[in-house]
């Protein structure tokens, strides 16, 4: 299982990635699942362990994230 966060623009998914990163969170852009949204996009991959960090980082750094979403690997 993993975790994505999702967002409406694609400046905002990078910035999620970089300041993920930067705070040693192992971060990572990906694809949005067509289950999540028919549009095209990206998302943001990170551990499910580091949700409370990564939701508390975005929210300091006012990162605007549009959902978050855990990810079975069979889905």
């Amino acid at each position: 299982m993993f975790c994505l966060a999702t967002f409406k623009t694609t400046s905002a998914a990078l910035l999620f990635e970089r300041t993920c990163r930067k705070s040693g969170i192992p971060a990572r852009i990906a694809p949005v699942p067509r289950k999540l949204s028919s549009s095209c996009g990206l998302a943001c991959e990170f551990p499910c362990d580091m949700r409370e960090n990564v939701e508390g980082i975005a929210g300091e750094k006012k990162i605007n994230v549009a959902g978050y979403h855990e990810i079975t690997e069979e889905e």
